[in-house]
C-alpha cells in the first residue's frame, strides 16, 4: 500500500480530473465578481473561484495539514485494486480507508471482496466506485 502515497502526488499534477460543486452568492458579490472579470482581473467567473478557493486553502494549509496527520488520513489519490484487496484478505486483514482527494476502488473488485475486506470508508472529497459497490459499502460509508 505504499505505492498510494506516492500516487498523492500525482493527483496535483492531474488538473483534468475535477469534481463540479455548485454554490448559491448574492447578486452583489456575483456582481462584484462580474466586475472584476469584466476588468480582466480575471478570465472568468471559475477563474475568480478556482483562485479564491486555493488562495483559501494555501491560507489555511498549516490546519489542514495538522488535521490530516491528527486523523491520519492519506491526501491524494488512493487508488485500491483487487490484488490489494486479496492480499489484505489473505493475510487476515482489514482496512480503513481515510482520503482526503480522490479514493479509487477498481471496478473488478466484486462487493464479496470489499465486505469482506474494508471496515470503514472515510473520503473527504470523491469516492470512485461502481454504484454496487457504494450499495454494499453504504453502512461502511461515512
Amino acid at each position: 500500500m505504499e505505492h498510494m502515497k506516492d500516487d498523492a502526488y500525482r493527483l496535483r499534477e492531474k488538473g483534468g480530473e475535477s469534481e463540479k460543486i455548485t454554490i448559491n452568492l448574492g447578486y452583489v458579490d456575483l456582481g462584484r465578481i462580474d466586475l472584476l472579470v469584466q476588468e480582466g482581473f480575471y478570465s472568468n467567473r471559475t477563474d475568480f473561484i478556482r483562485t479564491a478557493i486555493r488562495n483559501q486553502l494555501t491560507a489555511e494549509a498549516e490546519a489542514v495539514k495538522q488535521s490530516i496527520v491528527r486523523h491520519t488520513l492519506e491526501l491524494g489519490l488512493c487508488d485500491y485494486s483487487r490484488t490489494d484487496l486479496e492480499s489484505l484478505k489473505a493475510a487476515g486483514e482489514r482496512l480503513h480507508i481515510k482520503v482526503v482527494g480522490l479514493a479509487r476502488i477498481a471496478p473488478d473488485v466484486t462487493p464479496e471482496l470489499a465486505l469482506a475486506t474494508i471496515e470503514s470508508i472515510t473520503v473527504l472529497g470523491a469516492l470512485q466506485a461502481s454504484a454496487e459497490l457504494k450499495s454494499a459499502l453504504a453502512e461502511r460509508i461515512r
